[in-house]
């Protein structure tokens, strides 16, 4: 932690004068450029951390402190300040090393113009003029959907005139197809009053925010008023309405009615990102779905990625709602606000949907880049390795060795290959044990390592970058043995992989490297671990029970091999044959060879 210091001798003047209160800090490089923005419940704890000694801190984090050559800092009252605050900051100076969400001014919005007689339109422009913007809907035919029900529902005007009072009262338009076709009641003739056409307009504003049962319950009242006034015409008019209403929400996701107004998080994560799923619920029914990728800067949490989320997207999409559903408990907690971590019933179900959509949004974009890209994946994948195993090339071809015996019994091993990530099947290869007697793993080891590669040495054939021995440091040792004779040790990198906790233990290493459980690297290696087992498995059990056919049962005299193989399909073992009744050998291999094989035993026991 040298470095670590240097950097600390620099900035230890001003990191040991910041206050012990909530706030934000900024670091900025020498050329005077914002690098992160940060909140704090304690700015001098918090800064500090960075820079202690004890304090193992990733690689990114060691870049960033690197560069730091300036620190700033703000005092606010409260954490919530705080986080208020370094959400503005960011929002304004987009640091390179914060976290954030995707720009969403691509996606479109629903306008409700503020204008007399106010028009209803989509768009991808949001101008700050009093007019109401709904959105932005991540799904175009989600919002063009929602559109199309309110035209169908309500008549309203689409031209772009202005329709003032003074302007209609001087009679300087006339209507037009639009009114004879009847999706427009003519307002600018004065067919319609404004108090009219904003009452519509309320009741578009609740269906567009999802309350669409208060607008059904609206129009029940007016359908029941005209029936009882005898204009059944108009009561039509408006149950049509009705219908179309019910019918657009019968069409709605709906979960139970009784979860009124929430909001729903949940993330899922990899290496180089966070993916958030952002579910809003009104009324018993999901009115908006959004997921968005967030590029990890400095190795974030998942905590810490869902708490920035949290906050980003209820302010972008303007959420109202009091509780909110999340998968654990938030770094940042909003006084105004409930957390509900669900464990079982209708609000984990609607945490497991979120976690799906999360999942769903994931696969696709990797979907996506493999079609622009197919080789990026591997190449990611052969890069993160050579960084985890510390390696000096990529490991684009891997061998792995596993032994199988039963006491002594026919020792086989397996040797398994993988080339960029993946199994390359018709280079797999069984090793029949030649010069060791009995159950000796470390000399098995020894032996199929020294025969491997002084074949491929004496054929010229490409050796590979990394061998992964399937057990501890003993079979590592055995192997390395082999490669020394072979005048190879220090040519490929060599690694033994422990079962118990999944240690990765490297020649002259004391100390066994333990990878992250979710880690592309230790799964690549499990994959292997596990192919050469299954690989060396099948071979042993052919051997085993081809030697045990040859060896005992082939000895009766008038049971061939086939014979003898039926034998051990059905009764798995030689010692249940033995035990087995008469009846049931001569139903498996027939009557005459069944006496004979029956006979055979009750010799052996009554000599």
């Amino acid at each position: 932690m040298s470095d670590i210091n240097k950097y600390w001798d620099q900035l230890e003047p001003v990191i040991r004068t910041l206050p012990g209160k909530p706030g934000i800090y900024q670091y900025f490089d020498k050329e005077g450029k914002i690098l992160y923005v940060g909140k704090a419940k304690n700015l001098k704890k918090r800064v500090s951390s960075y820079f202690n000694k004890d304090n193992q801190l990733s690689g990114k984090l060691r870049v960033l402190v690197r560069k730091i050559a300036e620190i700033k800092h703000i005092v606010v009252d409260t954490e919530l300040d705080a986080l208020l605050l370094e959400n503005n900051l960011i929002k304004k100076y987009q640091p390179r090393y914060n976290v954030m969400l995707k720009d969403d001014k691509t996606f479109p919005w629903i306008c409700i113009k503020n204008e007399p007689f106010p028009r209803i339109f989509s768009t991808r422009n949001v101008i700050h003029d009093g007019s109401d913007y709904f959105g932005p809907y991540a799904s175009v035919k989600m919002m063009n959907t929602l559109l199309d029900l309110v035209r169908q529902l309500y008549p309203l005007r689409s031209c772009k005139l202005h329709l003032s009072q003074e302007n209609i009262k001087k009679g300087k338009f006339k209507v037009c197809l639009e009114y004879h076709l009847g999706n427009c009641l003519g307002p600018c003739e004065g067919l319609q009053s404004e108090e009219d056409y904003l009452e519509t307009i309320n009741s578009i504003r609740e269906i567009i925010k999802g309350n669409i049962n208060s607008v059904i319950g609206q129009l029940k009242v007016v359908m029941r008023d005209y029936a009882d006034k005898l204009e059944f015409e108009k009561a039509q008019v408006v149950k049509e309405r009705l219908e179309l209403l019910e019918k657009y929400q019968s069409k709605s996701t709906v979960v139970n009615p009784k979860i009124a107004n929430v909001d729903v998080f949940s993330i899922i994560s990899d290496q180089e990102s966070g993916y958030v799923n952002y579910i809003r619920v009104v009324n018993g029914a999901i009115v908006q779905s959004h997921t968005v990728e967030m590029k990890k800067k400095l190795d974030e949490t998942d905590v810490e990625l869902l708490s920035h989320a949290v906050f980003e997207l209820r302010t972008r999409f303007e959420s109202s709602a009091k509780e909110v559903i999340l998968p654990f408990e938030p770094e940042d907690k909003l006084p105004e606000l409930t957390y509900t971590i669900p464990q079982r019933g209708d609000k984990k179900q609607l945490l497991d949907l979120s976690e799906r959509n999360c999942k769903y949004y994931k696969l696709e974009k990797e979907k996506q880049q493999e079609l622009v890209d197919p080789d990026r994946h591997t190449n990611r994948i052969m890069a993160k390795m050579k960084a985890d195993l510390r390696m000096q090339e990529e490991p684009r071809h891997i061998e792995c060795f596993d032994n199988s015996n039963t006491q002594g019994d026919y020792p086989v091993a397996a040797m398994v290959c993988f080339k960029d990530g993946k199994p390359d099947k018709k280079e797999y290869r069984h090793f029949n044990i030649k010069t060791v007697q009995g159950p000796n793993d470390f000399a098995s080891m020894e032996e199929i390592i020294y025969r491997r590669y002084k074949r491929l040495l004496d054929e010229e054939k490409d050796l590979p970058q990394l061998i992964v021995i399937d057990g501890g440091k003993g079979q590592l040792s055995s192997a390395l043995k082999s490669l020394e004779k072979l005048g190879l040790r220090g040519k490929i990198t060599i690694i033994g992989i422990a079962k118990r906790l999944e240690e990765l233990y490297y020649p002259g290493d004391t100390l066994p490297l333990y990878l992250d459980k979710k880690s592309e690297t230790l799964k690549v290696i499990q994959h292997l671990r596990d192919e050469a087992h299954r690989f060396g498995i099948t071979h042993h059990r052919k051997r085993l029970e081809k030697g045990t056919v040859k060896s005992v049962l082939t000895d009766i005299p008038g049971i061939g091999y086939n014979y003898a193989q039926k034998l051990l399909w059905k009764f798995k073992s030689v010692k249940n044959i033995e035990k087995a009744s008469l009846e049931l050998l001569q139903s498996t291999i027939g009557a005459s060879k069944g006496q004979i094989v029956f006979d055979f035993f009750e010799k052996q026991k009554n000599p």
